[in-house]
């Protein structure tokens, strides 16, 4: 069965803006801190965001000021806002429980391209 959904990606120039969303199964989001990561070009997946059940968060310094992430509980669902995207951004954003014994399988991902 499909665990994690990822969506919302695209293609925006340098300074644009876009919001991914992941659906989760409950049995991965419920009471979990999740997280996004990234794969970009040439580089291993990096976590760039966590949140946890109570809404504490996160950031990678390279995404700080620019990205937030947030979840509705009630929806099994993570977001993340992405603001002011550099073509360095560019890559497949990821969700997944923080915690690795409480992981899924890994998604799709949805892919970003920030042109410059």
């Amino acid at each position: 069965q499909v665990q994690l959904v990822e969506s919302g990606g695209g293609l925006v120039q340098a300074g644009g803006s876009l919001r991914l969303s992941c659906a989760a199964s409950g049995s991965i989001f419920s009471r979990n801190a999740m997280g996004w990561y990234r794969r970009t070009p040439g580089n291993q997946r990096e976590l760039v965001a966590t949140i946890t059940d109570g809404g504490i968060t996160t950031y990678a310094d390279s995404v700080k000021g620019r990205f937030t992430i947030s979840r509705d509980n009630a929806k099994n669902t993570v977001y993340l806002q992405m603001n002011n995207l550099k073509p360095e951004d560019t890559g497949v954003y990821y969700c997944n429980a923080i915690m690795i014994q409480k992981r899924g399988s890994w998604g799709q991902g949805t892919q970003v391209t920030v042109s410059s």
